[in-house]
């Protein structure tokens, strides 16, 4: 199993899901089985209901988008 950028993907990984160059999940990735990179596994969502935020520390989402096409990892890789 691999991730969009070929790193390999393991139960328990930290992981965001995108959809267009959007961070559309953010979680725990679970239940995922070897030999499959297409719909396969859940994320457990860790988000609490309320987060501190400092500002320093933090994007916006559509700069990540951004970020996310000038390395070209905002669409699936070609024949996905």
């Amino acid at each position: 199993m691999h991730y969009r950028n070929g790193r390999e993907a393991k139960n328990g990984d930290k992981i965001v899901q995108l959809n267009g160059g959007e961070v559309v999940a953010f979680g725990v990735l679970h239940s995922a089985t070897e030999g499959n990179d297409y719909c396969n596994g859940y994320i457990a969502t860790i988000q609490p209901a309320a987060q501190y935020a400092c500002m320093c520390d933090c994007l916006h989402v559509d700069d990540v988008g951004e970020l996310l096409a000038e390395a070209e990892l905002d669409k699936r890789p070609p024949g996905l």
